[in-house]
């Protein structure tokens, strides 16, 4: 299921997509996007595995292409990945195309069935990226958001482009309403030595700030960058809490 996302410049060729099932009733489909360098698969894997038989899981693969952080190497990356920080550069057209990918991918959904959008490092990024585009109605390019978002989980990730966001919230009376009933999991580990803990503190702040207030903020004390049980364990009982599961198989 290989697409491609046409902006005014470039087009996007994103991989294979991986699809998890439900094995009960259908009521959640939830879109995981992967780390650098990664792909569908393995995610696939772990999120089969999970306690959490409501929610259809649709794992993309970013697109392939060079990378500023790798020194040009090309890999499979959401976005060209530069420094992190709230000035960039971002790679706003990178941004924007996958965020358009993501949303595409819940276009077809049952109208009954809530979506979310959840990932792990620059997977995560992105995750946050479309919870700033729902709030706003807009992609940073100014086209419409078209998907009413209902959960959104970040691990080991970091908020892109956080300078400004809480003026262009503040200004519209909608966004504000969206920002605020938005809820957010954000997980991180203090010895990540990837994408460093302060990242994953500050943006959760800026969140807050700008008016997600429905944003959890979760430590795990010499957690590096990866996941553990107990950080997947509390992203089920979230999930559940949060979207109204029938439970847990």
């Amino acid at each position: 299921m290989g697409s491609g996302s046409r902006t005014a410049r470039k087009t996007f060729e994103f991989g294979r997509t991986h699809v998890v099932r439900p094995k009960g009733k259908h009521q959640t489909t939830i879109v995981w996007l992967h780390g650098l360098g990664d792909n569908g698969s393995s995610w696939s894997q772990l999120l089969e595995s999970l306690p959490l038989p409501n929610i259809k899981w649709i794992c993309p693969a970013a697109p392939t292409r060079p990378v500023a952080v790798l020194g040009g190497f090309p890999c499979t990356a959401w976005f060209d990945d530069g420094e992190l920080s709230e000035d960039g550069p971002h790679d706003w057209e990178g941004l924007d195309a996958s965020a358009a990918h993501v949303a595409n991918l819940l276009s077809t959904e049952p109208s009954d069935v809530k979506v979310g959008i959840g990932g792990f490092s620059m997977g995560a990024a992105m995750a946050v990226y479309s919870a700033t585009a729902y709030a706003l109605g807009r992609y940073g390019n100014g086209n419409p958001y078209p998907i009413n978002l209902r959960a959104v989980v970040g691990l080991s990730g970091w908020l892109p482009g956080s300078r400004g966001l809480k003026n262009k919230i503040e200004v519209s009376r909608e966004a504000a309403r969206r920002a605020d009933s938005l809820p957010i999991l954000l997980c991180h580990g203090t010895c990540d030595d990837d994408v460093p803990y302060k990242h994953g503190e500050k943006s959760a702040h800026s969140l807050s700030v700008a008016g997600f207030r429905n944003l959890t903020f979760k430590t795990y004390e010499g957690i590096g960058h990866y996941t553990i049980p107990k950080e997947m364990n509390e992203v089920c009982v979230w999930l559940t809490a949060r979207l109204g599961l029938e439970g847990t198989r």
